[in-house]
């Protein structure tokens, strides 16, 4: 991308998280077993907490779901605050075990991390290139957005707790799967809308092939992350950068 983002009409940046701005290697090795391991002793303290109604009752419209089209879940007994802590666990898991993108799991999986956040016991992660070409993009007034499938807490906490400092100061906007999946070409549309910017005016930067293809879809600029640690995609129709220092 020889142009600058001003001179090919760029007015906002969308990123993708996981291989884009953080390694995979965090998600998976540290926030995922975190979450995992937090999870049961969270439920129990937090089982009848306001933030957690809503997460809940997404997970229960999902576990029903399940139950309806042939993926038959654990049980799901609305019985004692025990057995519901158990079965809640039971279900997340099975969640979890699939890699489910489900709203109601990343929901509580971030409130599990905003939790880990806070004690200092979690710190986000983002590559080295990420604060630099953040900072850059914000003097060249060019709004930065994060279009995550983990929640939009998650992704405040993450950016919030960098190891290289507090880089909230430079997002505008922050979009989870309740604007549609990330496949989904009306997501970034939707998007779109909410920045109320065309969306051949947001450069959306992602490692994975049908996000790419869906923001593409939607008339979004695109362009492929890779990363080290990133799973090997497809030969693909993607201008690619390696450093967010060739966004010009």
């Amino acid at each position: 991308m020889t142009a600058s983002l001003r001179e090919r009409g760029i007015q906002a940046v969308l990123l993708d998280i996981e291989g884009t701005t953080t390694p995979i290697a965090f998600v998976y090795e540290v926030l995922f077993p975190f979450a995992r391991k937090a999870l049961r002793s969270y439920l129990r303290d937090h089982l009848d907490a306001p933030d957690l109604r809503e997460p809940l009752r997404q997970l229960h419209e999902d576990w029903t779901h399940d139950l309806e089209h042939g993926a038959p879940p654990p049980p799901w007994p609305d019985a004692p605050p025990d057995q519901r802590v158990d079965s809640v666990a039971a279900y997340v898991e099975w969640l979890m075990d699939r890699d489910r993108k489900a709203s109601g799991l990343k929901a509580l999986q971030g409130l599990i991390w905003a939790d880990g956040y806070h004690d200092g016991i979690l710190h986000g992660d983002v590559f080295q290139d990420v604060p630099a070409a953040f900072a850059r993009w914000s003097a060249a007034g060019i709004r930065l957005a994060i279009f995550s499938s983990g929640s939009v807490l998650a992704q405040q906490m993450l950016f919030r707790t960098s190891t290289s400092g507090d880089l909230t100061r430079w997002i505008t906007a922050y979009f989870d799967t309740s604007v549609g999946p990330k496949a989904s070409a009306d997501s970034y549309r939707r998007i779109a809308t909410a920045l109320r910017c065309p969306p051949e005016q947001i450069l959306f930067v992602s490692d994975t092939a049908t996000e790419l293809t869906a923001a593409r879809a939607a008339g979004c600029p695109v362009l492929m992350c890779r990363r080290p640690g990133n799973r090997d995609v497809p030969q693909a129709d993607f201008e690619t950068i390696d450093d967010f220092g060739d966004v010009r």
